[in-house]
């Protein structure tokens, strides 16, 4: 161990450790959620501070010799292999403070490292005057979740159309399978298979672009405004350098905030993006549930489509198949709900010039976009892509659905329709048969009324 100093007193901190002083007393705090702050946060983090060091630089707030070490820093940990540097609990100092100081600490000791100084060196490279020069955990926190959350959106984003063109192709492939169907689960007019999947599809490229709008809000940062985002302590340049250096480092267009202090008070732009994911999740969850009722029975059920089988659905039930994959998807749907709720109520949660809220909001922001990442991925590949269509079901059940009255009435008329359907339930013959047997209707016509009962989109 060593002994290292701080504005409290000392602290014993390993000697393998890159954190000083602050990690180790919050390590001695904090361990309620018994998850560490998401490395995707803690990378936002690392980023930011690179361009910081960068604009410091620039700005001549920052010897050459410092600015470089801090730069190499952020490198080597953006290269990985040093997330054990970064333990915190994520429910900690509300605004990241712990964290924060984690990551300066962890670089100025990297830094030291490469200038010839031992780690704990106050004097080198020091964790608060060098690197966090410009900075407040109330700016640069906030920051870094919105960076986590555009780098994880792209990887969700990505599983989201796969899951979408995975919809896409059944929609095609299922374009002539007619079926009854149905509102208040009671037979409706008729449907085609296909027609159902390119409707799932559709809501889901809705929610694509409620995630991308949502996004693009996250672009407008903090960082630069400091405690409270008057930018305290920095000269009036100091945000628009460290704009174009975190651009230029990332490759993104981030931009200054409007206002300093309203970003830095209200976390409203995290509620939105959280809402697009929640929306998200509740259109994928009503279309796993979709198709668990047409995949159900397969005796006593709907029975109109076969999912994949992956697994033996019982334990007892020799030869049962469930619908795992769906149900998984449900509960990493309501998962995603759920943490939306967290997040609404977090970012109301702020009081005067600060949420102290900011590390649950971002830690359930990353599960949310790793969860629907997985979640697409597993859909698309293990269910959609698989499923096949019960070409016989689906004709069986529309010959006898209650909903074709509808489209042979403006043929027949209603009270003929009427007296049709009265027969059809007092002897079990369907519609079809009693249309051709009293040859009310050609076959061929019967089918061209089908074919068009359905929209253009047939």
């Amino acid at each position: 161990m060593r002994i290292e100093k701080d504005s409290l007193g000392t602290m014993e901190v390993p000697d393998e450790a890159y954190y000083g002083a602050h990690t180790a007393r919050s390590l001695k705090n904090f361990n309620v959620a018994g998850a560490a702050v998401p490395p995707a946060i803690i990378q936002g983090l690392v980023r930011l501070k690179w361009a910081c060091a960068q604009a410091n630089r620039s700005l001549g707030l920052l010897p050459t010799d410092k600015a470089d070490a801090i730069a190499a820093a952020c490198r080597r940990v953006l290269a990985g292999g040093l997330d054990a540097q970064f333990p915190l609990d994520v429910f900690q100092a509300g605004s990241g403070t712990s964290s924060n100081m984690n990551v300066n600490e962890v670089l100025a000791n990297l830094a030291n490292e490469t200038l010839g100084q031992p780690r704990g060196d106050r004097q080198g490279v020091h964790p608060n005057d060098d690197v966090n020069r410009g900075q407040s955990t109330n700016d640069f926190f906030p920051s870094a979740i919105k960076l986590a959350c555009l780098a994880l959106s792209a990887p969700a984003l990505e599983s989201l159309g796969e899951l979408i063109r995975e919809l896409k192709k059944k929609g095609v492939e299922f374009a002539d399978v007619l079926k009854s169907g149905r509102t208040h689960l009671q037979d409706a007019v008729p449907v085609t298979l296909g027609q159902e999947f390119d409707a799932w599809a559709q809501a889901l490229q809705k929610d694509v672009l409620r995630i991308r709008t949502a996004g693009e809000r996250l672009r407008e940062l903090a960082a630069g405004g400091n405690a409270i985002g008057t930018g305290v302590n920095t000269p009036p340049a100091f945000r628009a350098a460290l704009v174009r250096e975190l651009n230029a480092i990332t490759g993104e267009t981030y931009r200054p905030a409007d206002n300093g202090l309203e970003v830095t008070q209200f976390m409203t732009d995290f509620a939105d993006f959280s809402s697009a994911l929640r929306l998200t999740a509740m259109d994928i969850n009503k279309i796993c549930n979709d198709l668990r009722l047409l995949a159900s029975g397969p005796n006593t059920g709907f029975n109109e489509v076969v999912l994949p089988t992956v697994e033996p659905g019982s334990s007892i039930m020799p030869g049962k198949i469930n619908p795992s994959i769906c149900e998984a998807a449900n509960m990493a749907c309501l998962q995603i709900m759920g943490h939306d709720h967290a997040v609404s109520l977090a970012c109301g949660a702020g009081q005067l010039e600060l949420n102290t809220h900011m590390p649950l909001i971002g830690g359930n922001l990353v599960t949310m976009l790793n969860l629907l990442d997985r979640t697409c991925r597993m859909l698309a590949a293990k269910c959609i892509a698989g499923l096949t269509a019960n070409r016989a079901v689906c004709r069986r059940h529309l010959e006898a659905s209650l909903g074709l009255p509808t489209i042979l009435n403006p043929r027949l008329g209603y009270d003929r329709v009427a007296e049709l359907v009265k027969e059809a339930r007092s002897t079990g013959h369907t519609l079809r048969e009693l249309v051709l047997e009293k040859k009310l209707l050609t076959e061929a016509d019967f089918e061209a009324l089908l074919q068009t009962s359905t929209g253009p989109n047939l």
